[in-house]
């Protein structure tokens, strides 16, 4: 697959938030391209699932968090980025999850490109993710946590 034509596989993120306020995303390194990025946990929706199991699953398998702490509670967001050499045009839903405090992350149901991929993860503040040197995917994650934080 090229840059033609975008990939539109199904996905789903986690937005996990601490209880100061803290954001959790994964540190991955695209080998093809050699870019970094930061973005909250999440993946492809398998066959048969719904948005809101997928969440659930990758933020399990990813961080080792426990899927009932994602809520049924998301906004669309438009993802373009290339990863592994094939670019990805789509909406992906990116669900909310709450903790009390900063639960301990142990990533341990990785796949295999998963590992050959992850970095590391953190907390941030949104000050703090604004000052990442990496980039931050989607761009305008900042705003994306903001609105799906909002009571209500």
């Amino acid at each position: 697959m090229n840059d033609s034509q975008p990939n539109d596989r199904p996905a789903a993120r986690v937005v996990c938030v601490a209880g100061d306020g803290r954001v959790l995303l994964m540190h991955w390194r695209d080998p093809v391209s050699g870019a970094t990025l930061w973005e909250p946990p999440g993946g492809g929706i398998d066959p048969g699932e719904t948005p809101l199991e997928a969440a659930r699953r990758e933020l399990t398998e990813e961080t080792g968090l426990p899927g009932t702490a994602v809520l049924d509670r998301w906004l669309p967001v438009h993802r373009d980025f290339t990863w592994l050499g094939v670019r990805y045009v789509k909406t992906e839903r990116f669900y909310l999850a709450r903790f009390d405090g900063t639960p301990q992350v142990d990533p341990g149901a990785f796949t295999s490109e998963e590992n050959d991929t992850y970095l590391e993860h953190g907390w941030f503040s949104p000050a703090e993710m604004a000052a990442l040197p990496d980039a931050l995917e989607p761009p305008d994650l900042p705003e994306v946590v903001a609105r799906i934080t909002l009571p209500g």
